[in-house]
């Protein structure tokens, strides 16, 4: 019988992640970043976390053949969970036969929760209401009347406040947020938890995109060492102590077929597993976001983009028979 799970990750960028949209363009910046079409506001793509994400797994486990783009050098990938978990295609026979599987999770993209601004008080972190309830967060003691010019806080304040350029009133009352008890615990949640501005949707997008980091660069002449004549350029990254939200949806279709490769404590040459013993394809999953905290995601790297932290433990969700979800920590 399938089984269908839900996880929602709370993740918080440590470096600036470039996730770049392919090429030049005129504009505010040579290189730009992936954005929502309908927003503007900027993300990390599914497609991204799930390369990166397969690849530190296959590293972990010791079989790096099973991160590229066939996996024709895996010998069993039956039993290799990371293709299991992720898919797979092997050239079978004299290679005009092809066995193919599709992987049994799916990577959300990473949408902006809380991104972080500059005020006279110190950093902020910005969000909206519709944004926390997307997440799973509650939202009380909201207003009724809140006007658009005005901002909603976490804490005791009434004067007004710059939110990097844009100076906002304050709304009276303040909000109370909760959190999952999966994330509340973290010391960087706790640290931000005090610190959060609320504000309309139409004015989110116009902060995000005032505030997003931006750096100059010039391309290095390889035979010289030295700067090319006229190769200056300029790049775009969401900048670090941002958070983000993504989910993992797990349809495991092959669930009870003969072979399937869990439980694992071992790598595939017979080392312990690092971080610990894998019980299904979320813990394949889990492990690789664990690495991506080490190594990163995007373009950049070399230049200390693209470490992404998860914070907490992810919230499970399970899809019941009876046609509702039921709900669930860590699993």
């Amino acid at each position: 019988m399938a089984t269908y799970k839900r996880q929602r990750y709370l993740l918080m960028t440590t470096d600036p992640v470039h996730i770049g949209t392919g090429g030049y363009r005129l504009g505010r910046v040579d290189l730009s970043i992936v954005r929502e079409p309908g927003t503007r506001v900027p993300k990390i793509p599914g497609t991204s976390l799930h390369g990166a994400v397969r690849s530190y797994a296959a590293q972990l486990y010791e079989t790096p053949e099973a991160a590229g783009q066939n996996q024709d050098q895996v010998q069993s990938p039956d039993l290799n969970p990371v293709c299991y978990t992720f898919g797979y295609i092997k050239k079978q026979g004299n290679g005009n036969q092809v066995a193919a599987y599709s992987g049994v999770v799916s990577i959300c993209d990473a949408h902006v929760l809380l991104f972080p601004v500059h005020s006279m008080v110190g950093p902020v972190w910005v969000s909206t209401v519709e944004r926390l309830k997307d997440a799973g967060i509650q939202v009380a003691n909201v207003p009724q009347n809140w006007q658009t010019d005005q901002a909603l806080l976490t804490w005791s304040r009434s004067k007004p406040l710059n939110v990097g350029w844009l100076m906002v009133g304050i709304a009276k009352g303040q909000a109370s947020l909760t959190v999952p008890a999966n994330w509340q615990s973290d010391q960087r949640w706790q640290t931000i938890a005090s610190r959060i501005v609320l504000v309309h949707e139409n004015l989110f997008s116009h902060i995000v995109n005032s505030n997003l980091e931006v750096r100059t660069s010039v391309s290095i002449n390889p035979q010289t060492g030295a700067a090319e004549e006229g190769a200056l350029f300029t790049y775009e990254a969401i900048p670090r102590a941002t958070f983000l939200t993504t989910e993992v949806i797990l349809d495991d279709y092959r669930d009870g077929s003969n072979g399937r490769p869990f439980p694992k404590d071992k790598t595939d040459k017979g080392k312990p597993l690092p971080g610990g013993e894998w019980k299904c394809p979320l813990d394949v999953v889990r492990a690789g976001f664990r690495l991506m905290e080490w190594l990163g995601v995007g373009g950049m790297g070399t230049r200390g983009f693209g470490r992404v932290a998860v914070v907490g433990d992810p919230v499970e969700e399970h899809f019941c028979a009876a046609g509702h979800n039921g709900q669930g920590g860590e699993s």
